[in-house]
């Protein structure tokens, strides 16, 4: 295996975004943690993607593409029979829009605990990075993430979470605040958004001061929830929060929240009306905060090179991120 200093775990994933009155369909490889790695490799940060695919021809086209960008695929695990889809209008937003999943069955859904060297896996990379959606296919998916996150501390590396809410995919039978909280409890980095927090991991939310509407509300909520996130899950030290809201389709105002072992740092608030596509946004910030983090900047550059990293997604189409790090660096 090369060496890297991140490996991103999750399901690869295709997006259709059909237009059935014109017949075709646009087709985008992409998943959570698979944008992470392209985002991270776009960069310069040397990143492997792990998942599991079945061995055939679309499997290794897939892979081709995430190889293009920089992606090291030589830890991905290989069998089982389909790679999952999800279906979502061009331009749509992923948490808003109708987002029909095709998932059921996937060669990731189906790994099984204990057939996995994970410690060999993980080899000698500085960082892992998982998402709230791996644990939300089924319980075996669950101990999947905890097998992994034991040999990831086992083996010292740096262990971040994007808390990214799919209500579609908790189906069964266990709210997220049942399972998520023991998973967290390996993390250094936190990132989401304050709901998520509150869905996943039961911490408050103040809903009468949020009436207010106003940034600095906002912030203040964000200090209580990122102070009590750390206060309860000892290791973790670094808590980071997106704030996006959208008045029409191609709107978005977006700033960013950064918590360091009890200091603050905010970014700059960005706002367009043109956007093109929201998808993989909040895991191009999440690979903001990893690669900025890794690069050692202090934490409002840290905060700042994350905001603008996901702000430049929203104007590119397709799941990942292609915006050039320097050009990253100009909107800052």
């Amino acid at each position: 295996m090369k060496a890297v200093k991140v490996i991103t775990f999750g399901e690869i994933l295709l997006r259709l975004s059909p237009q059935l009155s014109e017949h075709t369909a646009a087709i985008y490889v992409g998943g959570a943690e698979a944008n992470v790695a392209a985002a991270l490799a776009q960069w310069g940060t040397p990143a492997s993607y792990l998942s599991k695919v079945p061995d055939n021809g679309l499997s290794r086209d897939v892979l081709a593409q995430l190889t293009a960008l920089g992606i090291e695929t030589d830890r991905m695990l290989w069998g089982g029979d389909r790679i999952g889809i999800y279906y979502l209008a061009q331009g749509s937003d992923l948490k808003h829009a109708e987002v029909v999943y095709d998932r059921k069955y996937s060669s990731f859904a189906s790994i099984q605990p204990g057939t996995v060297d994970w410690d060999s896996l993980l080899g000698d990379a500085e960082w892992f990075h998982w998402s709230a959606i791996t644990p939300a296919l089924n319980p075996e998916a669950a101990v999947i993430c905890k097998e992994v996150l034991e040999a990831a501390t086992r083996k010292g590396l740096t262990i971040s979470t994007d808390l990214n809410f799919r209500s579609k995919l908790w189906q069964y039978g266990k709210k997220p605040f049942e399972v998520m909280p023991e998973l967290v409890e390996y993390c250094d980095v936190v990132m989401g958004n304050i709901w998520a927090a509150h869905t996943m991991l039961d911490t408050s939310l103040n809903t009468v001061a949020l009436e207010q509407d106003k940034q600095e509300v906002y912030i203040e909520q964000a200090t209580v929830v990122a102070k009590e996130i750390t206060d309860r899950f000892k290791r973790c030290k670094r808590v980071a929060f997106t704030f996006r809201f959208s008045s029409a389709a191609t709107h978005n105002h977006y700033y960013a929240f950064y918590y360091n072992d009890g200091n603050v740092a905010v970014s700059k608030a960005y706002d367009t009306d043109q956007v093109v596509d929201r998808v993989g946004s909040g895991d191009c910030f999440m690979a903001g905060l990893i690669h900025a983090q890794l690069a050692g900047k202090d934490d409002q550059g840290i905060i700042s090179f994350a905001a603008a990293a996901a702000y430049s997604k929203f104007f590119v189409k397709g799941d990942f991120n292609t915006t050039a790090v320097e050009d990253i660096y100009k909107l800052m």
